[in-house]
């Protein structure tokens, strides 16, 4: 009887976690520089049959990432007909199967309650879910993170197969999804690998581990071969040259610190008050205190070894200018999620006062979360600094139904400056600008030119360019139409 009324529990959960990540998602994604670029290379693979060999950028100038992240969603903007929203429900049902996951592994490291617990945090956290809803390369790291805990386990319990799953996920992780953080992921496993030195593959399974791992970098090893070793040196050079990670100075730890307890603790309460965060530290004194019994499970060994060694060594991370985001962080939110909630599955053993205290603690954290994600949800994109692909098809949508048998040019402001999002949307939507300059001319842009110096001076240019008979506004979008001066 308690199996299913779990399993209707978990169910339940599930079912709310996929809502939540696919509810209104036609309106509210987000659709930008990295989501146009992404669109566009995928958009020239279905009508140019161009294959390819990196992926998107790091962020880091010439470090590309592999190309499966496109082989991925690839088949999804075929099956859309060019749509992004497919792709990005896609990426979240990978993001709902990782729920499923996590509750396979609190259960299987520690019991039902620790598999509910690990179940309801990672379905109904706000940050969790954003993070789900991003159409972005890091999003399948929320499955593949504990993917390579469920693989690790498994080497741990001496069953074949486990190391072909690291292997396929460590080349994953690093090289087409991950961001800095799954760097250490080579640090844990090698240190993971010296205590299982006894459950290490023979010479024949290690010998399809390591192709294993060669197939996940194949496009970037031709790539490399292809043009002189690019990839190589400037990832020499971030590292070495450029000294991406050097001794520090106390002021940067305490800095990484006050980081590290930002971005765990927002997932658990988003914009937490006072008392959130005395709750939350609360429990994670009490977590501490039972350490001793926790430490003695395989499975909390190795999330402690997945976490410990990011932790530290990222307190040395000085590179890319000093920039260092939260979703860089994206393959350690759900161990982080997992180590907590078998840490409450412990608390919850002791007796019924402290299962009431763990209730409430739960309920703390649907009601924060519930409040946010009901507002960011339900946004109608229509506020004065709406931006997402709702209000961009309606300007791009605008242009093309005003140019109907009439020859035009557009020009488009957008902060990164280049307007990948734009030139796919006009792609997709079929808008067709002349190829010459013509008398007509749509002005696009983003934001407000009070709150932008370089929007204002664009806006100057185009004064001297044509003369606006039209305006109008999708939310933060404003579309002018234009004849050109003489």
């Amino acid at each position: 009887m308690l199996t299913k009324k779990i399993n209707i529990l978990l169910v339940l959960i599930l079912l709310f976690g996929f809502f939540l990540r696919i509810y209104n998602i036609n309106n509210t994604l987000g659709f930008y520089y990295d989501q146009g670029r992404d669109a566009l290379r995928i958009w020239d693979l279905w009508h140019k049959f161009d294959f390819f060999l990196i992926g998107p950028t790091t962020g880091i100038a010439g470090i590309f990432r592999g190309p499966f992240y496109y082989y991925l969603i690839a088949p999804f903007y075929l099956i859309g007909k060019g749509n992004p929203v497919w792709p990005s429900i896609f990426l979240s049902i990978t993001t709902v199967i990782a729920i499923f996951l996590g509750f396979f592994l609190g259960k299987k490291i520690h019991s039902n309650t620790a598999g509910i617990i690990m179940a309801t945090l990672s379905a109904f956290s706000f940050n969790i879910v954003m993070a789900s809803r991003w159409l972005s390369n890091p999003t399948p790291m929320l499955l593949l993170s504990l993917l390579l805990v469920f693989f690790m386990l498994m080497v741990s319990e001496n069953k074949k197969g486990g190391w072909y799953g690291i292997s396929i996920v460590l080349g994953l992780s690093l090289f087409s999804f991950g961001s800095s953080g799954e760097v250490f992921y080579f640090l844990t496993v090698a240190v993971f690998a010296i205590f299982q030195r006894k459950k290490l593959p023979n010479k024949k399974d290690l010998l399809i581990v390591l192709l294993l791992f060669l197939l996940t970098v194949l496009p970037q090893i031709i790539f490399e071969l292809k043009n002189n070793f690019l990839l190589s040196k400037n990832v020499f050079n971030f590292l070495i040259n450029e000294r991406s990670f050097r001794p520090t100075t106390w002021a940067v730890i305490l800095e990484k610190i006050e980081f590290y307890k930002n971005v765990f603790g927002g997932l658990i309460f988003h914009g937490p008050s006072s008392k959130d965060k005395f709750i939350l530290d609360t429990v994670l004194i009490l977590i501490v205190i039972y350490f001793r019994k926790l430490i003695k499970l395989k499975g909390v060994k190795i999330l402690l070894l997945l976490l410990g060694p990011m932790m530290i060594g990222l307190l040395f991370f000085q590179g890319n200018e000093g920039n260092f985001y939260d979703y860089y962080l994206t393959g350690y939110y759900l161990i982080f999620l997992l180590f907590f909630s078998i840490g409450l599955g412990e608390i919850w053993k002791k007796n019924f006062l402290v299962k009431m205290s763990v209730i409430f603690f739960l309920y703390l954290f649907l009601i924060n979360n519930f409040t946010v994600l009901r507002f960011k949800l339900s946004d109608k994109v229509e506020g004065p600094g709406s931006i997402a692909l709702k209000t961009e098809l309606q300007a791009v949508n605008y242009i093309k139904e005003n140019g109907i048998d009439k020859e035009f040019n557009v020009d488009v402001y957008v902060p990164p400056v280049i307007p990948f999002a734009y030139d796919y949307l006009f792609k997709w939507k079929n808008v067709i600008q002349s190829d010459k300059q013509v008398p007509l001319l749509y002005t696009l842009y983003e934001g407000q030119p009070a709150e932008s110096e370089r929007l204002t001076l664009w806006l100057e240019r185009q004064e001297g360019i044509g003369k606006v008979i039209e305006s109008v506004s999708f939310g933060g979008i404003t579309v002018q139409k234009r004849t050109r001066i003489d």
